[in-house]
């Protein structure tokens, strides 16, 4: 088994299991953030919000990973845009543990609030307020609309334009990066709410274009073609 071909395999698990962990968080999480007693919820569930804290830690861990595996592959074909993928994956893992820092921070307040006796009116609803806001802004706007996305695009568009997938795959990761792209816009202008209908059935092409993709580099891997038609151009230019 070749490099490429071992790069193809591993980089399909990991969108696997940044998707996996990202899907199976949300039970853990949803629920208490979203309840009117929030901090209370929080509170009470403070197993549940760990393991979600931990599977949003794993996401972290892959969705920054696959920029690094996948970069020898990409910088063959255009070296900037490989460099700029790994700098948005970066930057979209950290986004994820800023996330989780906020979620274990609101468990901790929640745990003090409960300890006050559950006030009515206090500061520990003012940062607590302020902790969702902070986390829905990074983790469904910022992340959507500047990072997550801009990664898509340009790594759709290199898939593209190299054919080290089928075009139409990556055509269709480039198209559902785009509608990706305008759920968070409509979040962050307050048209939809974060994780509604018209959010998830926006995000959702891409969601399943990348398991697609994951599928596809773990059954087939990168086009042998575009790798073999590359490592001869790179060798002449090492030539010269």
């Amino acid at each position: 088994m070749n490099a490429s071909r071992k790069i193809a395999i591993f980089v399909g698990i990991l969108y696997i299991i940044a998707t996996v962990a990202g899907m199976l968080s949300l039970p853990f999480t949803e629920p208490a953030l979203n309840a009117p007693d929030y901090l209370v919820q929080v509170s009470a569930s403070e197993n549940q919000v760990i393991v979600g804290a931990l599977l949003e830690l794993l996401l972290a861990v892959a969705v920054a990973s696959i920029g690094f595996a996948v970069y020898p592959v990409l910088r063959k074909h255009n070296a900037s845009i490989a460099i700029g993928y790994v700098g948005a994956r970066v930057v979209e893992g950290v986004i994820f543990i800023f996330g989780v820092i906020s979620l274990l921070t609101l468990l901790t307040l929640g745990q003090e609030f409960v300890k006050a006796g559950t006030p009515a009116a206090s500061y520990f609803q003012t940062l607590g307020e302020l902790l969702l806001a902070a986390r829905d802004w990074a983790g469904h706007v910022v992340l959507d609309v500047a990072v997550f996305t801009l990664g898509a695009l340009i790594f759709n568009y290199l898939l593209y334009q190299s054919k080290l997938i089928p075009r139409w795959l990556a055509g269709w990761g480039f198209v559902g990066a785009l509608l990706y792209w305008a759920a968070g816009l409509l979040v962050m202008f307050a048209i939809i709410k974060p994780l509604a209908t018209t959010h998830i059935v926006l995000q959702a092409p891409l969601g399943v274009q990348e398991m697609v993709f994951a599928v596809w580099l773990i059954v087939k891997g990168f086009n042998p073609k575009a790798i073999v038609s590359e490592s001869a151009i790179t060798e002449i230019n090492e030539k010269v």
